[in-house]
């Protein structure tokens, strides 16, 4: 198919399924600030945005691209960060 052999076409749909991931959390953003009618980032945000950043990541390192693998890994980080920062504030407030 289109000159591709089968694993090549199983690590183009695990591209493609890390990019769905992280378009998945624009969809999400945008969904509930209508819901909200003002600027909302839903925790399920940094969960899409991590998912996607992890599974490019795999992608680019099967790729052995390095600015591809740098690019998404370091977001990776900052994602796991505003989660915990999400987690540590529920507790936080559950406490007052």
């Amino acid at each position: 198919m289109f000159g591709y052999d089968w694993e090549s076409l199983i690590w183009i749909g695990i591209g493609f399924g890390g990019q769905a991931l992280f378009m998945m959390r624009f969809v999400i953003q945008w969904w509930s600030s209508e819901k909200a009618k003002k600027v909302v980032i839903p925790v399920a945000f940094w969960y899409f945005s991590l998912a996607g950043s992890l599974v490019l990541v795999i992608y680019a390192i099967h790729r052995k691209d390095p600015v591809f693998i740098f690019g998404q890994a370091l977001p990776v980080v900052i994602y796991l960060r505003n989660l915990h920062l999400h987690y540590k504030g529920q507790g936080r407030s559950a406490a007052s």
